[in-house]
């Protein structure tokens, strides 16, 4: 579980309701008319924009803002190493059966036991690198546009009550109840944009990249062991794709 994901997001919605209490009542910041305005419009609106399954999708995809288990690229070297160092002794049949803990990885070894040409393989794992990157995107994009749509809907709320209130100045008990409206929708449309769905699109993003990033490196690492490259060229080719700090710690540890 990512627990800065979790954290950030209840620790802002935490503060949010507790500022709401310090000001009064709970109560006086509900009102359903806001509600439905900038919730139901955000989402109708997010949803003409995209496809129904896509749209669906999305929220399937946000999981992975709070789960999402990533092999350590540090120990997916080690790992790669070994079985190349496996295939350079007895040949790549001798990697059948081998277990992997990376399911990509697991792929893409038994595209090479089965004599795939070196084009066919790469073609075929950045084929599945690429539509994991286009879930990955669409998923941040259907939160960037609710990011975007929530506010603009709690303006539209906001223009809602403010026309009621003025159309009915000669009634002083509706201008309170319009009043809410206007300023209600304006308070939900900029919680919903920068506390739940500014985050998720820009954690989504940030898991794209972690996962690209790993895949990459697999389809590098498979290549080269189809090659017949050495296990510590090999071994010192993947290392590029680790950040520079942890890079030095693994050369100290392999020294």
């Amino acid at each position: 579980m990512d627990l800065a994901t979790l954290v950030g997001l209840l620790g802002a919605l935490a503060l949010i309701v507790a500022s709401m209490l310090m000001s009064g009542e709970l109560g006086m910041f509900l009102n359903i008319p806001s509600v439905v305005i900038v919730i139901g419009g955000s989402t109708f609106a997010v949803m003409a924009k995209f496809g129904l399954s896509q749209f669906l999708g999305a929220f399937k995809v946000a999981g992975k803002s709070f789960m999402f288990k990533l092999d350590d690229p540090a120990d997916l070297i080690d790992e790669i190493v070994e079985l190349a160092d496996a295939a350079r002794k007895g040949g790549l049949l001798s990697l059948e059966g081998k277990e992997v803990g990376n399911d990509f990885l697991q792929k893409g070894i038994q595209l090479l036991v089965d004599g795939h040409d070196p084009d066919v393989v790469k073609t075929l794992l950045s084929k599945d690198k690429s539509l994991a990157e286009e879930r990955h995107t669409v998923g941040a994009d259907i939160f960037g546009s609710l990011e975007v749509m929530a506010p603009a809907m709690g303006m539209i709320g906001t223009l809602i009550g403010l026309v009621a209130m003025l159309a009915n100045m000669d009634d002083p008990k509706s201008i309170g109840p319009a009043m809410a409206v206007a300023l209600l929708t304006t308070l939900y449309g900029a919680i919903i944009a920068n506390a739940i769905a500014g985050p998720i699109a820009s954690k989504l993003k940030l898991r794209a990249g972690e996962e690209a990033n790993v895949k990459s490196l697999v389809i590098d690492a498979l290549l080269a062991i189809q090659g017949g490259q050495n296990p510590r060229v090999i071994d010192s080719m993947l290392r590029t794709y680790l950040p520079e700090g942890k890079r030095e710690v693994a050369d100290a540890a392999d020294a």
